[in-house]
């Protein structure tokens, strides 16, 4: 059950995030059911790509804030809370990636009026956001002309459930397996509280760079997620999520592997050269996955961990933007 009261039980991230230039539909959030910001969309051209922004795990589309003040402002944005996070409801089907970023999709496309030619995008996610990413690249709704695709810390998911042979790995990333279990991990964590788990993820997960941890705390963004996850279904669609990467995802990447259903837009990966790039070589993996597109890898050094956005935002920002440029 959607517990409305999400949408509206506070406010300050929205008003910093409209204060970026950015516009949210909070106030018809509860029937088009995706809470997002956007800016520049009525007037985007078909063939402007619109920079669609996407979280992770555990956070909401705040996530972004950092991102945004430094891109350059005529660029069209659409960020969306993910399906069952933060102010956004909860899906009616499996949270699978497909029926995520179809949903995704829908909720942007339905802010084109009448139907046009294929509107350009350029997609990037981070965490399970970057796995939502992967699936639109391979996927390729053909009422969007995908340019590229930028993936935040991740590799795919066969790949991460392959490392738990190593017992470090495991332990590192136990909360794959756990949150997979949904009835009993949705009940621990409600009983430990939503808001503790979060910040004891984020104590987990950054690094261990000073400066990039100072960011990541700033404009209280731990506030922010922390409180979205006081939100029973907030826990229980996160769950789902990561079931969903446990089965059916986990499905659709073996069978495009089989068929040879490859990435045939240009990608770029960024990762926590001392996290994520921990764990193997990151530009491999991904070329593993890789058909006609061009693939790019980027590392962060630094002591930056998991949350690279928020970490080293001003990193991540020149990035994207210049993986915009190139895409157009």
């Amino acid at each position: 059950m959607w517990d409305t009261t999400c949408i509206t039980a506070s406010s300050d991230d929205i008003k910093y995030m409209e204060s970026l230039g950015l516009h949210s539909n909070v106030e018809t959030t509860t029937a088009n059911k995706v809470f997002y910001y956007q800016r520049g969309i009525s007037n985007a051209k078909v063939g402007t790509p619109i920079l669609v922004l996407i979280h992770g795990y555990p956070q909401t589309n705040f996530l972004w804030r950092h991102v945004v003040s430094l891109l350059p402002k005529d660029i069209p944005l659409f960020i969306p809370d993910l399906p069952g996070y933060g102010r956004s409801s909860p899906l009616s089907v499996p949270h699978s990636k497909r029926n995520v970023g179809k949903a995704i999709l829908d909720s942007l496309h339905s802010l084109f009026g009448q139907p046009t030619d294929p509107q350009a995008i350029i997609i990037a996610g981070h965490d399970r956001g970057a796995r939502v990413c992967h699936r639109l690249a391979v996927d390729a709704d053909p009422r969007f002309d995908l340019k590229g695709s930028a993936f935040l810390d991740t590799v795919p998911g066969s790949v991460q459930w392959a490392k738990f042979q190593d017992p470090a790995a495991g332990v590192g990333f136990y909360h794959w397996a756990f949150l997979a279990n949904v009835d009993l991990a949705s009940s621990m964590i409600k009983a430990f509280g939503g808001d503790n788990y979060v910040r004891s993820s984020f104590d987990r997960w950054h690094g261990k760079n000073g400066v990039g941890t100072a960011r990541l705390k700033e404009n209280h963004a731990l506030d922010v997620y922390a409180k979205s996850f006081k939100y029973d279904h907030v826990i229980q669609a996160s769950c789902d999520d990561y079931r969903a990467g446990a089965d059916e995802d986990l499905k659709y990447e073996a069978e495009d592997q089989r068929v040879g259903r490859k990435i045939d837009s240009d990608v770029l990966v960024l990762y926590s050269a001392g996290f994520l790039g921990n764990r193997g070589n990151i530009k491999e993996i991904w070329q593993e996955w890789m058909g006609k597109g061009k693939l790019d890898a980027q590392g962060f050094g630094d002591g930056v961990g998991h949350f690279i956005a928020e970490e080293a935002p001003e990193k991540t920002a020149e990035a994207l933007h210049a993986f915009y440029k190139r895409s157009i």
